[in-house]
């Protein structure tokens, strides 16, 4: 069990990133349709339920605000990580590592790579962490801990994100067309 900050913490990071990635696939549905395809996991009459994707993560980052809905949203969107990083090991195994991860943010120039498979399993853990609260009644001072941590954590990944995809784009322009 984690101390009821450090959950509101975690949760208000990734409420951002599911929000922000919700919104990016929304702005161009139709590029996002064509992405589900591309990674060739459902049946071609199933593409459409891809779709679902970014109204799933509006819930989830939503969810992730609300305390009554936030285990629920946790779990949620811990499971939508966890099928992110299957599908994008699916394809790295099958040798696709053109596509996009189709999640927005920097990285999403970049083909896919392991690095992002670890990322959402790592991403999925900390959510799964934070469904798990300790019983403490939160305090003004723990929102200030709360809102600074936040903006530091979401700073730090769009940091590290950015990083891992030029390194990614770098290291393929260097070896050249194949």
């Amino acid at each position: 069990m984690i101390d009821p900050a450090l959950s509101w913490l975690i949760g208000g990071a990734l409420a951002l990133l599911f929000l922000g990635a919700a919104l990016h696939k929304l702005r161009d549905l139709a590029a996002f349709r064509a992405l589900v395809e591309a990674y060739a996991l459902l049946p071609p009459g199933l593409h459409v339920a891809g779709l679902l994707i970014p109204w799933l993560e509006l819930l989830v980052g939503a969810g992730l605000l609300l305390p009554g809905a936030r285990r629920a949203a946790a779990l949620g969107g811990c499971a939508l990580l966890v099928l992110y990083a299957l599908a994008l090991a699916t394809n790295i195994a099958r040798g696709r590592r053109d596509l996009s991860c189709g999640c927005g943010g920097f990285a999403a120039e970049a083909p896919i790579a392991t690095w992002m498979v670890l990322r959402n399993l790592l991403l999925a853990t900390l959510l799964a962490l934070s469904a798990t609260v300790a019983p403490r009644r939160l305090e003004a001072v723990d929102a200030l801990s709360i809102g600074a941590g936040v903006l530091i954590a979401t700073l730090l990944y769009m940091s590290i994100d950015r990083l891992l995809g030029q390194v990614r784009l770098r290291a393929l322009a260097l070896r050249g067309p194949e």
